[in-house]
């Protein structure tokens, strides 16, 4: 059996409005609802802001073992643009992870080119490792891995330079012959094109999958105005994250709150649960056009326990102004 047979995409299981109603009338939920008085910033937030990153390459050194992958074979279903994309478009995965969604992409179309970045240097190496042993045609010329803590230091400008974003002439450039020919690496293992010699053009889509909810509240807007800038104009933003009353979140206890729906975890990794409106205006708000935006609501069985979880997800599109 195909990959793409055995992958199955469910988003209707139950009605958010349903699960929402439930939660606001459960006292045991109060706390996740109430308001979050925010202290002005001090040198202390700074410091724990800077340890963000930190926290997520130490999950990611815990986590490098082959049982915690678990490869993301729906998103093809999710985001069929992935499969039916021009010749040669350029994605740009962010936090990438261990690979597990830059596999399927990279499966699912022979021809697009993955650049794909993660604030862990280890977990690089481990994507690398991972996607370089599958069968998957033309995969050493296909994915570039980079390092890149995009939400604190923006992306890199081999990925589009200044003079080419203030430029009309970033029009759908297409370097496929430098995409064939892998590239050309800088020092830092960055991929440049041969055409310009100053950058890629930038990208087609940007993949933002469980990687927002990771960044820092009052970061989001300027992460967000990131992925605009390295996207060609008509580009995709692809987006997927945990919703508002998702199990993960209602787990939480008290003390774990950091945020307006933002929970710190007890290993310094955070997670923040969108609603449609808290999206939609992080992403209009920076330029992007709304495609589309809804909770994915699904049953999960734990069959050993015999538990079932509700779970949600924000699932978007959004395009960038041609």
């Amino acid at each position: 059996m195909s990959a793409e047979a055995e992958a199955e995409y469910f988003s209707k299981d139950f009605e958010w409005e349903t699960l929402r109603q439930e939660i606001e009338d459960n006292p045991s939920y109060q706390y996740h609802l109430l308001p979050f008085t925010y202290t002005p910033p001090s040198q202390q937030e700074e410091i724990q802001v800077s340890e963000d990153s930190k926290a997520w390459k130490r999950f990611h050194l815990r986590h490098s073992s082959g049982k915690f992958f678990k490869e993301r074979r729906y998103l093809l279903k999710e985001f069929p643009e992935l499969v039916s994309c021009k010749e040669f478009s350029k994605v740009l995965e962010v936090g990438c992870g261990n690979g597990s969604s830059a596999i399927p992409i990279l499966r699912g179309n022979k021809d697009i080119i993955v650049y794909a970045c993660d604030c862990s240097s280890e977990t690089l190496e481990r994507a690398k490792e991972i996607v370089h042993s599958t069968d998957i045609f033309a995969v050493q010329n296909r994915f570039h891995p980079f390092f890149c803590d995009f939400a604190f230091t923006g992306f890199p400008k081999w990925l589009v330079c200044d003079s080419c974003v203030e430029s009309s002439s970033l029009k759908q450039q297409e370097y496929s012959s430098d995409v064939k020919e892998g590239g050309v690496a800088d020092k830092s293992g960055s991929y440049v094109s041969r055409e310009c010699g100053c950058c890629i053009g930038g990208v087609d889509i940007v993949s933002l999958i469980f990687t927002l909810s990771a960044v820092p509240q009052k970061k989001m807007s300027s992460a967000i105005m990131e992925c605009f800038s390295v996207l060609k104009p008509g580009g995709l933003l692809l987006f997927r994250d945990y919703g508002l009353y998702d199990m993960t979140m209602l787990r939480f206890e008290q003390e774990k709150r950091v945020g307006f729906r933002e929970y710190m975890r007890s290993d310094g990794t955070r997670s923040y649960f969108f609603c449609l409106d808290t999206v939609r205006d992080l992403f209009v708000g920076v330029g992007f056009i709304e495609l589309e935006l809804e909770y994915c609501c699904v049953k999960s069985v734990n069959r050993r326990k015999g538990k079932s979880m509700q779970r949600v997800w924000v699932h978007g599109k959004f395009r960038k102004p041609a």
